[in-house]
């Protein structure tokens, strides 16, 4: 099972550099989960640069994956994994997403790199 943080999708969608590191986990969408607040960080950035017309295309692909949510127990451990490691918020969720999912979790975040599960690749 493989998760693609918030930045993977938008270099996915918007043909930034690196997008190349996320396509196959975002194109094998037989294996794809994706968590909740990908969706609402992923809609929000889009609808920033590009208007709602945007988001529509995109929530398109990103229901071709599984959404995924936490439990109160996952939530908790995302927090303690926050104050140990420093991720942002949604960053710390979204690992703890793909670590409660027996996922791997695709990302550019620096802040994640070393944790357990992770796929990353520096920023081009």
């Amino acid at each position: 099972m493989n998760v693609v943080d918030s930045c993977g999708w938008l270099a996915y969608f918007l043909d930034d550099p690196g997008a190349d590191f996320f396509a196959p986990a975002i194109e094998d969408t037989a294996q794809l989960l994706v968590p909740g607040i990908v969706v609402y960080e992923v809609s929000k950035r889009l609808a920033q640069l590009h208007g709602p017309a945007w988001v529509d295309k995109s929530l398109a692909y990103l229901k071709l994956g599984r959404l995924v949510h936490l439990d109160i127990t996952a939530y908790t451990q995302a927090a303690l994994t926050a104050q140990t490691y420093k991720p942002h918020m949604a960053d710390a969720i979204i690992w703890q997403t793909a670590q409660t999912h027996s996922a791997t979790l695709y990302t550019q975040d620096a802040a994640l790199a070393q944790l357990p599960g992770v796929r990353y690749q520096a920023k081009p």
